[in-house]
């Protein structure tokens, strides 16, 4: 979980595949209105993302009825957002990737492809409710070694 461009998908892929498990971009589920607003720099509103988490709340809430385990890179930014996804979920666990504006920012001027617009990234650190329960890593650190601290803590 984190702000846009914090490393969540080329983190959470190295995860998925290190550990054999599926991987899932929550940006892939979201409707086109949300990526719509996204892509014209509008910050979306609790009321936007309430049917986006339920969905992600029945990928992972699935994937734990089938004894499976899954990476979802999503940003989960309130603990509101965290609390629905995980809701009757007995193995989520959270692991945020967080940095500073400036390093993020400098991520997201040499994206490309993506849709969601570098504007928003104030607002993201705007709300943004750093977890007390999860692990936190530092964003600007090496994947690897990132998936590494995730798989040890995961183990403890």
């Amino acid at each position: 979980m984190g702000v846009t461009g914090c490393g969540k998908t080329t983190v959470g892929e190295l995860l998925a595949r290190d550990c054999g498990w599926d991987f899932h971009d929550a940006d892939d589920f979201h409707p086109a209105e949300n990526v719509a607003k996204m892509k014209s720099g509008t910050p979306l509103t609790d009321e936007d993302r309430w049917p986006w988490l339920d969905r992600l709340n029945a990928l992972i809430a699935d994937s734990e009825r089938q004894r499976g385990n899954l990476v979802l890179a999503c940003s989960a930014l309130k603990q509101s957002y965290r609390d629905r996804l995980a809701q009757g979920c007995a193995t989520a666990r959270f692991v945020l990737l967080d940095g500073k504006i400036e390093t993020i920012r400098a991520r997201l001027a040499g994206r490309q492809g993506h849709y969601m617009n570098p504007k928003l990234l104030e607002s993201q650190f705007a709300i943004l409710e750093r977890p007390r329960d999860a692990l936190r890593l530092d964003a600007a650190g090496n994947p690897a070694e990132l998936v590494r601290s995730i798989r040890k803590a995961l183990a403890a």
